[in-house]
């Protein structure tokens, strides 16, 4: 089984995505998230670009990495400089990393249109560069920019720059797909003809996205003999990305049988997908393969009926090999077959009655707005007092939320809270930044004593949808919370004319989950 080195770019090429960018701190941890995967070289930035990246390269030789090799990232110097005054070179050598990836043109258009000089210069640039850095004792990876599109334009040049980087010490040649335009089948005959040539220096492939070929065009490359695969996680790059190592990485191991990371690793894939979209503030792509939260997820009421008896009827892996997990969705579109996998989740013993009452009470929320699929908690507690074992934490007496504006401007908001709990009744106030956050904060504040757990319960996401829309200012809103404590995630559901209520229903149904998941 022949091992395929990884080489993630996420901390140069990730960050160049719109909308992405990260901190010192939040390179650092990743980079530590990264080696605990395993991955073999991890890039840390352009060392030239900014005095962050070189403070990158400081702290990150202090984290003691264990897996992965820190690699610094520049161009080949300057047409018009030497390599020993060469900006670019000398950055890459203050990084002190034991490897370094030099971009170097490789399509013709390139070096005359950009870089404005001529072909021949071009590779003594490109060789120069490489063998200044090789001397300094460095592991060398030569990125060959443009390299399909310049194959495609100028095979014999294109091939050139790969032998004038080869021969001044390069250890990989890296073949890219910049503009991300090539097809799989065009990779696959270009890399093998690398491969043949360049036999036994070690070939790889960095793909960019613009064709939503960069995955199929990574495993192409190393099905014609490529052994380095440069990828970002969950995708990251400029445009439309870069071929998504959290992808890459199954199919090689699961699907090809290459070694790229032991089996125990493999399965923190999922966690640490989402550990990176935390870390950039961005919001997880629910149907991304493999470590999406839809990737596993069900609807079809024939689809879970099949699986409920065989796994394999619906599912190309079982999920628990990447840390992933299978979801059965809950809707008015479920059959009894959902139903029966849920109970058969939460350990209630099969019953085909009460799965048909829980299936008409969804339909019945649902015609009236609610949705459950993002309400995992909700429909617990829908199951509960559909079987008569739902015992309520508390019971609401009144709310009274009040918004005053005042003449300098200043909004002052109040929600008043008034419930009992056993025989006890609490009246409380509680002032927040909006009338949802206020009786919020009375509620907590009501129930601290009695359930000091309910201090552990945070609001992490709030979503509001407008479900009639044409009913104007009297469109009925379904409201969705996402809440979370020391050990999971959960979700709630509330739906009515009066936004404040559906608040009330999705903010009382996750305090009441928490607190009927502890007595569990």
């Amino acid at each position: 089984m022949e091992k395929i080195k990884l080489y993630d770019t996420t901390l140069r090429d990730g960050m160049q995505a719109e909308g992405v960018s990260f901190s010192l701190e939040d390179k650092l941890s990743i980079a530590r998230r990264l080696d605990e995967l395993g991955l073999d070289y991890i890039e840390g930035g352009y060392a030239a670009s900014n005095p962050k990246e070189m403070q990158f390269f400081a702290e990150a030789a202090k984290l003691g990495l264990k897996n992965s090799k820190i690699v610094a990232f520049g161009s080949t110097r300057r047409a018009d400089a030497k390599v020993a005054d060469d900006l670019s070179l000398n950055a890459m050598l203050a990084c002190r990393t034991p490897a370094a990836t030099v971009v170097g043109k490789s399509w013709d258009l390139h070096v005359t249109d950009v870089l404005g000089c001529s072909l021949d210069e071009n590779l003594t640039i490109c060789a120069e560069s490489v063998e200044y850095l090789k001397k300094k004792g460095l592991e060398i990876i030569f990125d060959a920019e443009h390299f399909y599109d310049g194959y495609k334009k100028n095979r014999e040049y294109a091939m050139k720059v790969l032998a004038a980087a080869a021969e001044a010490g390069a250890d990989v040649l890296v073949l890219c797909d910049t503009t991300g335009g090539s097809l799989p089948d065009e990779v696959y005959e270009i890399t093998r003809a690398v491969c043949e040539k360049f036999s036994p220096l070690m070939v790889g492939i960095h793909a960019h996205n613009d064709s939503d070929c960069a995955t199929a065009n990574s495993l192409a490359a190393v099905r014609a003999g490529a052994q380095h695969v440069q990828g970002t996680m969950n995708g990251l790059g400029e445009r439309c990305g870069n071929a998504n190592l959290c992808t890459v990485i199954p199919d090689l191991a699961l699907k090809m049988g290459f070694v790229v990371l032991g089996p125990e690793k493999i399965k923190t894939l999922t966690e640490v997908s989402r550990f990176i979209f935390e870390i950039g503030n961005l919001t997880p792509v629910m149907n991304m393969p493999y470590v999406g939260g839809s990737a596993f997820a069900h609807k079809a009421g024939l689809h879970v009926d099949a699986l409920r008896k065989n796994k394999r009827t619906y599912e190309h892996i079982d999920p628990a090999l990447i840390g992933n997990e299978r979801r059965f969705l809950i809707s008015e579109l479920s059959g009894k077959s959902n139903i029966l996998a849920e109970l058969e989740k939460a350990k209630i013993a099969e019953d085909k009655e009460l799965a048909k009452k829980i299936l008409l009470r969804v339909q019945e929320l649902e015609s009236e707005g609610f949705q459950f699929e993002a309400a995992n908690a909700s429909f617990d507690l829908l199951v509960k007092k559909t079987m008569g074992t739902y015992k309520p934490a508390f019971e609401l007496i009144k709310y009274y939320v009040t918004t005053e504006k005042r003449a300098s401007g200043e909004l002052v908001t109040e929600a008043t809270v008034k419930l009992k709990v056993g025989d006890k009744v609490e009246h409380v106030v509680g002032e927040g930044d909006g009338p949802v956050n206020a009786l919020d904060g009375a509620l907590r504040k009501s129930l601290e004593n009695f359930y000091p757990s309910i201090k552990d319960v945070h609001l992490i996401d709030y979503k509001v949808r407008v479900v009639n829309a044409k009913a104007g200012t009297a469109a009925r809103v379904r409201v969705i919370i996402e809440s979370r404590d020391k050990t999971s995630i959960w979700g709630t559901v509330g739906c009515s004319e009066n936004i404040i209520e559906a608040s009330w229903q999705a903010l009382s149904d996750s305090v009441e989950y928490k607190l009927q998941k502890d007595k569990q």
